[in-house]
């Protein structure tokens, strides 16, 4: 079954060209949205796709904006976005606005399919750091390039803030079992002692 994607960004000629390179390289389904939330978040509603990508703007806030709106708008939709650098700041700023994937906009074409194919399946991905990992990162390949679910990344997000496993139960409707078995599963990858210190290995990786 096609991936469905929709562009949105300032440069439609770039972002046409980049829609027709996703087609070509089969199975996907992308269309361009245009500049701005008018004519994206319509567009979004109206298609419901698989992923949502974005292109940074040089004012990057812009495309954060747009982030949140889709993460309200359409919460089981995946975001995925275009950046210059991967500085671990900006990194935590676009995960906190609902942003599921990251890739530098100087990437090539078969990491950007990578990334929206790992995204649409539901893992929190991103394009891996040219300086490697962060010390105190865990075990080895841990972290959303390994495999964080979105699920996994909000769990982590609220533990992060100081929520206890009932509050999460119930801010994500969910059953308290449920909580502790992600909390266990994302431990796993982090290589987390506990869920405190799995939260805290995932924020200093920038990914909260």
């Amino acid at each position: 079954m096609a991936i469905s994607v929709v562009l949105g960004g300032s440069r439609a000629l770039y972002l046409e060209a980049l829609a027709e390179a996703l087609r070509s390289s089969g199975g996907m389904e992308a269309v361009v949205a245009g500049s701005g939330a008018r004519p994206l978040l319509p567009l979004v509603h109206r298609r419901a796709p698989d992923v949502v990508l974005l292109e940074e703007t040089p004012v990057g806030d812009d495309a954060l904006r747009l982030a949140s709106a889709v993460r309200a708008g359409a919460p089981a939709c995946g975001i995925v976005l275009m950046m210059a650098g991967h500085r671990p700041v900006a990194v935590g700023r676009a995960m906190a606005a609902g942003v599921h994937g990251i890739v530098p906009t100087d990437t090539g074409l078969p990491q950007l399919i990578a990334t929206l194919r790992s995204v649409a399946a539901g893992c929190v991905t991103m394009a891996p750091s040219p300086a490697g990992p962060a010390p105190g990162a865990g075990a080895a390949g841990a972290g959303p390039a390994a495999g964080l679910s979105a699920r996994e990344h909000e769990v982590l997000r609220l533990t992060a803030g100081g929520a206890t496993v009932k509050e999460i139960a119930a801010e994500l409707c969910l059953a308290a079992g449920t909580v502790r078995n992600v909390t266990s599963a994302s431990m796993k990858k982090l290589g987390g002692r506990n869920r405190f210190d799995a939260a805290r290995i995932a924020a200093e990786q920038g990914w909260l």
